[in-house]
């Protein structure tokens, strides 16, 4: 039986870049990424929770939103008062 590899929406490849390229699968209790694009490969034991989260555009945007947050600005009188 062979086994199913999906795509992970919006992932990016950490090797070339390249958006929406990333396939996940298990086996034999280890998880495989690889690139369709590159030749990136990745295996880790399913028990393994130190793996970085593969960067995604949810992600990516939570933490571009984090950094640019609005602060408020204070205006000074320029005469001094």
């Amino acid at each position: 039986m062979a086994v199913q590899k999906r795509f992970i929406a919006g992932a990016v490849c950490p090797r070339c870049g390249e958006m929406d390229r990333i396939r996940a699968w298990e086996q034999h209790g280890v998880r495989y990424r690889d690139c369709v694009s590159c030749d990136f490969f990745e295996q880790a034991a399913i028990e393994d929770e130190t793996t970085a989260e593969l960067e995604t555009r949810v992600n990516r945007e939570r933490e571009e939103q984090q950094r640019n947050t609005i602060q408020p600005v204070r205006i000074l009188d320029p005469r001094g008062h």
